[in-house]
């Protein structure tokens, strides 16, 4: 999953990207309205994070950009701006969701997965290929009957293969749907993640590769 945290409180953005990330979600951040519509010119995200109150361009201005997109991502506002006119005012410019600060970060992580499947494209929650059951909201993987410990990079890697499925995913997808901007695009990274899930996923092999296209997961 691909998020975009919009906050133009350094400290905080921190705080709510890393945690995302350790829940296994490519996040980017933005500082500031203008910077976060740059970055959604170039990125497809599934979940914007907005903050309401912003410099350069007003959180309403870019909600409602955003919400003008033909195919565009959900919008959860994050503001101190709590009493009910404020929600709803926030919901009337396009917001698909509003959480005002102070806030527990679990419920911030289940209302961005709650947005993300609530997306137009979105797949059931439960992805099976080849014997392999995923379920992205309680982060479980069975193959065959045998429950897998996967890491959170090895979760997201494969959560992205099966949604890909039967079509490739390069290594450059991947680094972009499971890192984020920052990651280093010689890393080899995701060679080093691959080759530990498929240990993970056991005989018989069930990712392949085809050089200079990428990896892939064929339906059985």
């Amino acid at each position: 999953m691909r998020v975009l945290v919009v906050e133009d409180d350094p400290a905080l953005a921190e705080v709510v990207a890393e945690g995302l990330r350790d829940q296994g979600m490519a996040v980017d951040r933005a500082d500031d309205g203008l910077s976060a519509a740059a970055k959604l010119d170039l990125t497809a995200y599934d979940v914007v994070v907005l903050d309401r109150d912003l410099p350069g361009l007003h959180g309403d201005t870019l909600c409602q950009m955003i919400t003008e997109r033909a195919e565009r991502p959900m919008v959860l506002m994050l503001t101190a701006a709590s009493a009910p006119g404020d929600r709803v005012s926030g919901l009337t410019l396009g917001a698909d969701d509003y959480l005002a600060k102070p806030f527990h970060f679990p419920e911030l992580v289940l209302r961005i997965r709650a947005l993300a499947r609530r997306q137009p494209d979105a797949r059931p929650r439960s992805l099976r290929v080849a014997g392999i059951e995923l379920d992205p909201v309680r982060r479980t993987v069975v193959r065959d009957g045998r429950a897998l410990d996967l890491s959170v990079k090895e979760f997201a890697v494969l959560e992205a293969l099966l949604r890909a499925s039967p079509g490739f995913l390069s290594a450059e997808a991947l680094l972009e749907r499971v890192w984020d901007e920052n990651a280093d695009p010689f890393t080899n990274t995701v060679t080093v993640t691959v080759g530990r899930l498929r240990r993970k996923l056991g005989d018989p092999p069930v990712i392949s590769t085809t050089p200079g296209v990428g990896y892939r997961i064929a339906r059985s």
